[in-house]
């Protein structure tokens, strides 16, 4: 028997039939979805400032239209849409009427701490007012509330993984010390946790994807050994393969030991297999102790920004460029802002400024723009017009001591206790008499289990499993790199990460000889002068790379035109580059 795990959502925003489509599309027991982004909890807290909820409105949306059959089913529900406020969403379910009993965590909300506020990143010592503090709790209070009973778990931040993890710790009692199967969980927990980005979602070979506008969500088959199969319900659109699997696995991650409050999960020790139509099995991940720190999502009121841009058209682009700079500033002096960026990307100049002064940063900017329409280069039009400036938030990471965060949890306004017992209570698993007939689905009985290992918990370093490539009398053709390695990219508050998988040992001999921290940044020169860590993932056939201060001071206070990163990779695989003639498809 394993534990079927579901995925729903994964972002603020995202497509709100999910849920509908889990529950009914084929038997799950738990169903999850992920709605915090860094970025969303500064949502949240403007949300709230205006009178809005602090959690995610669209979760409740969703269980309206789904609870009632998951209550018939046995089907449990676990969710982080509690953003800032979970009592308030649990709330908010329970209004539903439908007799559900509704769990919620608190104690992620450190904002009352004596925090340290050292930015984990640059060092720097916070010394401005903190709008939102909240630790990344990790799984035992959600497994906690399930084995009280609860039918709907929602809690505020937690790590993305904890929402696989926590019914796994539930299902299997797992105890702290089963580092290897947490960690197995943890990795199936990353892999789904982005909804379609798993099934073929922004995926490099979207060429290979069939059907990808209607892309079926992810659902994980895990096991108690923490091996899980990741699959999809039959039917609909996208796949499920290593590459859509190596391609998750490789977003927003550092190094391949991926920290967490439960465990350190090994991302060198994974092995993925293909075990048939869109069935992939994740194995072999090692874990080891959890560091004794928890990570903390700050957020704090920045200024107020705006942006203007112009189009820049013909002949003599440089110059015009110039010009135009030349002629705002002549109105609004540059060194009046606090903070100013200019981007040049043919034809799009931006200028972004920014500022305490909100009139400043608006009005008197953006007029000052408009104001050189007839006293510019030739052929000047702009995009935006004059405007008021935003105001912005900094995303500013740092740590807590582990023992100083306390979760809660509550099963119907009642607390419990916050850790689960060590041997799961089988009456409230899910009864499977109530599931739908699988019959003519795939049975995930019949797939192997990990075997069992005697040194279960101690670290381990995975070995290349190519030798590297010289080159000597291979052939090659220049071509873009992206025609044999594909990519995914994205952001981890100031830094960005880059992934560059491969399909064969071959191909990652190749790859992890030729692509270097130092030639990737000749190949894209926007990356000059930052710092660049480069990690292996030979078993993945992987490089994962770190840029380290390319947003900035994060997404919101990003001034980029893509602030997340998300097109960093594509941008890489647009690149020419010698490749081997074999390797050509």
């Amino acid at each position: 028997m394993v534990l079927r795990i579901a995925n729903c959502s994964g972002f603020y925003g995202d497509r709100l039939s999910a849920a509908r489509e889990m529950v009914e599309g084929g038997p799950i027991d738990v169903l999850t979805g992920d709605w915090l982004a860094e970025l969303t909890m500064l949502i949240l807290a403007g949300n709230r400032m205006k009178g809005r909820p602090g959690y995610a409105p669209t979760f409740v949306k969703q269980m309206e239209q789904v609870l009632g059959t998951c209550l018939e089913r046995g089907i449990k529900v676990v969710s982080n849409a509690g953003g800032l406020d979970p009592e308030g969403c649990a709330a908010a379910i329970r209004q539903l009427g439908l007799g559900a009993k509704v769990a919620y965590v608190t104690g992620d909300d450190v904002t009352g701490h004596d925090l340290d506020l050292v930015n984990l990143d640059t060092g720097e010592k916070l010394a401005e007012p903190v709008l939102t503090a909240n630790a990344y709790l990790g799984a035992r209070p959600i497994a906690a509330a399930l084995s009280a009973g609860a039918d709907v778990v929602v809690t505020g931040r937690v790590t993305d993984a904890a929402l696989v993890t926590g019914p796994g710790i539930w299902r299997y009692g797992w105890r702290p010390d089963d580092l290897d199967a947490l960690a197995g969980s943890v990795v199936a927990g990353h892999v789904i946790e982005c909804g379609c980005q798993a099934t073929g979602g922004n995926y490099s070979f979207f060429h290979e994807v069939p059907d990808l506008a209607h892309c079926g969500f992810p659902l994980v088959e895990l096991h108690e050994d923490g091996s899980s199969v990741i699959t999809k319900h039959p039917g609909t659109g996208g796949m499920v393969s290593v590459g859509t699997v190596t391609a998750q696995l490789l977003y927003e991650i550092g190094s391949p030991r991926y920290l967490g409050p439960d465990v350190v999960a090994r991302f060198d020790t994974i092995e993925l297999s293909q075990q048939g139509l869109d069935r992939v099995r994740v194995s072999g991940v090692r874990g080891e102790p959890p560091p004794g720190t928890l990570k903390v999502a700050v957020n704090y009121l920045g200024g107020y920004r705006n942006t203007m841009t112009l189009v820049l058209t013909g002949l003599d682009l440089e110059e015009k460029a110039r010009v135009a700079q030349e002629a705002i500033w002549a109105r609004t002096p540059r060194e009046s802002f606090e903070s100013v960026d200019v981007s040049f990307d043919p034809p799009l100049l931006r200028i972004t400024v920014m500022d305490r002064d909100a009139r400043r940063a608006g009005r008197v900017f953006s007029s000052a723009v408009v104001e050189t329409g007839l006293a510019s280069y030739p052929g000047f039009y702009g995009l935006t017009p004059p405007g008021d400036a935003s105001p912005y938030g900094v995303y500013w990471p740092t740590l807590v001591p582990a023992a100083d965060v306390r979760p809660r949890v509550f099963v119907d306004g009642e607390e419990v206790a916050s850790t689960p017992s060590e041997r799961p209570d089988a009456s409230g698993w899910p009864d499977a008499s109530r599931q739908p007939d699988v019959s003519g689905w795939p049975d995930a009985s019949r797939q192997p289990g990990a075997a069992e290992r005697p040194d279960v918990g101690v670290p381990v370093s995975a070995e290349p499993t190519a030798p590297r490539w010289d080159g000597a009398g291979v052939p090659t053709v220049a071509a873009p790199l992206g025609r044999v390695a594909g990519a995914r990219s994205g952001d981890k508050g100031g830094n960005a990460n880059l992934g560059v998988w491969v399909r064969t040992p071959e191909e990652y001999g190749w790859l992890a000889g030729t692509l270097t921290a130092e030639r990737l940044v000749a190949l894209l020169p926007s990356l000059e002068g930052l710092t660049v860590e480069r990690y292996e993932l030979p078993k993945l056939h992987a490089l994962n790379f770190v840029v380290h201060g390319l947003l900035g001071r994060g997404v919101a206070a990003s001034t980029r035109l893509d602030p997340q990163a998300k097109a960093l990779g594509e941008e890489l695989r647009a690149r020419t580059v010698e490749v081997p003639e074999a390797f050509l498809r």
